[in-house]
This record gives C-alpha cells, structure tokens and sequence, in this order.
C-alpha cells in the first residue's frame, strides 16, 4: 500500500504553465476537452491547498526553452511543434517571464508556487528530468515519495513518472490533476496503471495527504 507523510514525500508538478492550462495559448484548445472534463486546474488548487496546509514540500519541474535552442541541429516531433510554436520561450535563465506567456505559471496557482517555500528545478527540455536537477532537489529535501500531477498526462507527467521510478522514487499519480488530447490522456491513464505505486483521483489524494 502506498502511503504518505511529509517528510518523506514531495508534491511535483510539471510544466503549471499557462501554454496548456490557460485559455488563450494554442496549447489550451489541443487539451481543452479533457481540462474541463476534469476540472484540472481546480483540481491542482485543491491539490497544492491540501499539501502547503499539511506541511508537504511542493516541486516544479518548468519547461522552458531559450533562443540558443532553437538552434539545435536536430529534433523530435515533440520539440519541433513546442519550438515551432515558441510555446515556452522566454530570453534567458534570468529575466522575468512575462506573465501572459506560455511559459508563466497558471495565474491560479501563483499563491502557492511563488510563496517563498516551493522548490522550483532548473528547465526540463524535453519531456523527462533527465534534463534538470530535480531528482537532486528531491534527494537533498529527504524525499522519497512522490505525488505527481501537471501537463501534458502522456508527455511530461508519464515521462516524469518513468524515469522518477528508474531512479529509485515511489510515484503515486493524481490522474484528475492532470490532462491531454483525449487518446493521450486515455494512454497515460494505462501507463499510470502499469508503472505508478498508486493512481489517485484528487479527492483520494487529499484524503490520503
């Protein structure tokens, strides 16, 4: 049984970004059926409520890309529409992201994503963390544990899911919390069931937290 406490679990998220989540970015339209149909940034509220209240350490691993990226010499299909459409572009590692870009963070969850205590990796690139530091973050906080929503269910969250479990962390997914075209959300959905340690609704993992 897969169980919780807030010294050895960690909440992440991947890429709370307003390019999927935010009306307005083009994004939003290739998942809108299953965000509504979810409730999913609502759903991240109650979530990141529940776990700043119960003392839990919450993680961000952000996509963000730079304009040296564009220059790479080759790329997938994910990275192609993702820099074709500059859907998380921002100038460099250090200016500001300006807050209607894709790449800020969903006005919603601001309140606990920039409150001083979240944990915010380096960018991921692709789709996993094997690109940042999060996996250090989360072994110098003691954490062990995980609980894992965010974008998009089939790309980043299971990508993020794979290769935590690889690396020695137990993952519970909260599969409400997160979302995708219909058939990727549908395909996340058989993955978090045949690799994660718990698949939770986001009810289940305000109970559980």
């Amino acid at each position: 049984m897969f169980t919780v406490d807030p010294t050895t679990t960690g909440i992440v998220l991947t890429d709370p970004q307003n390019e999927f989540l935010s009306p307005g970015h083009p994004g939003y339209e290739l998942l809108k059926p299953v965000i509504l149909q979810n409730n999913t940034v609502g759903n991240l509220v109650k979530l990141l409520q529940s776990a700043k209240q119960k003392g839990y350490k919450v993680f961000v691993s952000p996509h963000y890309l730079y304009p040296h990226d564009h220059k790479w010499q080759f790329k997938g299909a994910e990275e192609t529409l993702l820099l074709s459409t500059y859907a998380y572009d921002r100038p460099d590692a250090r200016s500001p992201v300006p807050p209607a870009s894709g790449a800020a963070f969903v006005p919603d969850l601001l309140p606990f994503l920039e409150d001083g205590q979240t944990i915010i990796a380096n960018a991921h690139k692709i789709a996993s963390p094997a690109t940042n530091d999060l996996c250090l973050q989360l072994r110098k906080q003691g954490v062990s544990k995980i609980v894992l929503a965010g974008v998009v269910s089939n790309v980043c969250v299971e990508s993020h899911m794979r290769h935590l479990i690889e690396e020695g962390f137990e993952v519970a997914t909260v599969q409400d919390a997160t979302a995708a075209p219909a058939d990727g959300f549908n395909a996340a959905l058989v993955n978090f069931k045949g690799f994660a340690s718990a698949v939770w609704t986001t009810e289940q993992a305000v109970v559980n937290l």
